[in-house]
């Protein structure tokens, strides 16, 4: 599909000038002014084209703007210090330009013609541990990047990929083994089906794992039975096996709620386990092909490089005593998804502090042509803090649970609700719904508004207000549109052709409407996805402005009326659509 987007049409435009005049069309690229006192648009590339051609960019820049066609759709073109062709357009064809993204389906946004096979990894939770804050981020920023991949075309494959596997998974069995060790699987020649009645629920495991964890970290005989249990459950122990699959599916669907609760959901629900059968094999033929090799009794691949400015330590595939490491599943997951899953690019939506873990993987799988084709990046991303600058937590200092945030944050848009006079006069189910959507709403835009690789304090005072750069302020405006809407429906009043601009703020609000294409494709390429965030509040406040100063519904002239509807109509869809690519739902009404 062809974008119509703004930025598209003008740099084509000026590339065939830029042609036509002998010179590099890729230097056409129009952009948004950062000079908006001088024009609206601008392009840059007169410069560097002078450069290569060894001319006066002013005299570069003159030839490109006399090569022009269509000239007539600019009110005003002019050049500034060393060739920069700023850009003014008319009121005519900016409507007009209005009028086709009113019309188009998909509001001007290209989809691409070439889709690729995206794998989107979201690090997920150990099984048997709460779900707590440190995995919101993840979880957000992830569940944002795939929504905002299928919109433009990709073919997206979501993985949790949690972790199953581990020594927690012995620790719980010590546990449930001290607690009750009636039980059969624990006697070595258990050989039958897992109970239909289960002696574990979800609040027993959260529970009993952050006391096994103490147990076996202040001693080291508890530590060791630990390790004891979690061989003999990879290594096939029946009994083990029953209760590892039992942990395994209480944990998976009270993960499953929690992810309900924040609109995310995944096509796979493959935990390290699911790698398992295939490692041995695996590193056995990365030995016979000198990929890997034996360092101290471990298995390991060599993944240094002589332009490394810090030491980055081979990637260790198998332990001296015969254990795996994340790294080595790691290795597996890029295996299956290169070769059976044709994977084009894996994005692993991983906390920053693991790139060292990443740099080697990637390194190692590129090592033993395991990624020759495929692209791999680690979308890091910062931590999520409380007032203290520290890793977010409940009052009393402990872990807080995402279930127990979640509903904080609805709770407090609740009172904040109260406060507001919003949803007074509605039921119950109808007022607690909204206090969801405004709740998710407040977690997502805090969390998106920061760059993924920042650090940010989590204030809910500031980040659940009505007004300012938050959550619920865009849900408020959109919803605000939406009853202007019906109200004009009700009074038998429509959306008509969009007229040019009869005064600023509705010619400011029609630019902003027309740089949502590119705000799309730069927050998809950057996999930034607070780009949206920028771009919607601004988009926001301008509508804000626009309602101030152009009252639509008493309006008297009807053609003028007609088009700031229909201006309305199109600037809720933009902020419809932008909001449910950072995953969040608007109300009908508040």
């Amino acid at each position: 599909m062809t974008s119509i987007s703004m930025i598209g049409k003008l740099t084509t435009m000026f590339s065939r000038a830029f042609e036509s005049c002998g010179l590099d069309p890729r230097l056409s690229r129009v952009i948004i002014s950062d000079r908006p006192d001088l024009g609206q648009f601008q392009c840059n590339g007169a410069l560097a084209a002078a450069r290569a051609e060894k001319k006066n960019p002013k005299a570069i820049a003159e030839a490109v703007i006399e090569a022009l066609q269509d000239r007539h759709i600019f009110s005003d073109i002019s050049i500034a210090g060393a060739g920069f062709i700023n850009l003014t357009l008319t009121d005519a064809f900016l409507a007009s330009h209005m009028e086709e993204m009113a019309g188009d389906d998909r509001l001007g946004c290209a989809k691409t013609s070439q889709p690729r096979n995206v794998i989107i990894d979201f690090g997920g939770p150990n099984v048997a541990k709460p779900m707590h804050v440190g995995h919101l981020r993840s979880t957000i920023i992830g569940d944002c990047l795939q929504r905002l991949l299928r919109f433009t075309g990709e073919n997206v494959t979501s993985d949790i990929h949690l972790g199953d596997w581990g020594l927690q998974m012995g620790m719980l069995i010590c546990e449930l083994r001290r607690r009750q060790p009636e039980l059969p699987y624990f006697d070595a020649s258990y050989a039958g089906p897992y109970p239909d009645k289960t002696p574990v629920t979800i609040d027993d495991l959260e529970e009993m794992y952050p006391l096994a964890s103490a147990r076996c970290k202040g001693d080291e005989r508890e530590m060791e039975s630990a390790r004891t249990a979690t061989a003999e459950l990879q290594q096939g122990r029946p009994g083990y096996r029953a209760l590892w699959s039992h942990f395994v599916n209480v944990s998976v669907n009270a993960l499953k709620d929690d992810f309900g609760k924040l609109g995310v959901s995944f096509d796979l629900w493959r935990g390290e386990s699911y790698y398992n059968e295939r490692l041995p094999g695996m590193i056995e033929q990365l030995k016979e092909r000198g990929n890997a090799r034996v360092s101290e009794g471990a298995v390991v691949i060599p993944v240094s490089s002589p332009s490394d400015k810090k030491e980055v330590p081979p990637l260790i595939l198998e332990k001296s005593e015969g254990g795996y490491l994340y790294g080595t599943t790691d290795l597996a997951t890029i295996e299956e998804r290169t070769g059976e899953l044709n994977a084009d690019l894996v994005l692993y939506v991983v906390d920053k502090r693991q790139h060292l873990h990443f740099e080697q993987v990637f390194r190692a799988a590129r090592i033993v042509s395991l990624a020759r084709n495929t692209g791999l990046e680690h979308i890091a991303f910062g931590t999520m803090n409380g007032p203290d600058g520290k890793p977010f937590k409940t009052r009393a200092g402990g872990v807080m649970k995402l279930k127990d945030l979640i509903s904080m944050v609805t709770e407090n848009a609740l009172v904040r609700m109260r406060e507001n006079r919003i949803a007074e006069d509605f039921d119950e189910p109808e007022r607690q719904s909204i206090a969801r959507q405004v709740g998710i709403a407040t977690l997502k835009f805090a969390d998106l508004g920061n760059h993924r690789t920042s650090d940010y304090v989590f204030d809910l005072a500031n980040f659940s207000r009505f007004e300012g750069r938050t959550g619920p302020y865009l849900l408020y405006t959109a919803v605000r549109i939406k009853s202007i809407l019906r109200k004009a429906k009700d009074e038998g009043l429509d959306p008509g052709p969009i007229l040019a601009p009869t005064v600023p703020v509705e010619r400011e609000l029609m630019l902003n409407l027309s740089w949502l294409p590119e705000k799309i494709t730069n927050a998809c390429a950057e996999r930034a996805p607070n780009y949206l965030c920028d771009f919607v509040y601004t988009l926001a406040q301008v509508f804000s402005r626009f309602y101030q100063q152009c009252h639509i519904l008493s309006e008297k002239d009807p053609a003028v009326q007609s088009s700031w509807l229909a201006l309305s109509q199109l600037c809720l869809r933009e902020l419809e659509l932008v909001l449910s690519l950072l995953g969040m739902n608007v109300p009908e009404r508040m």
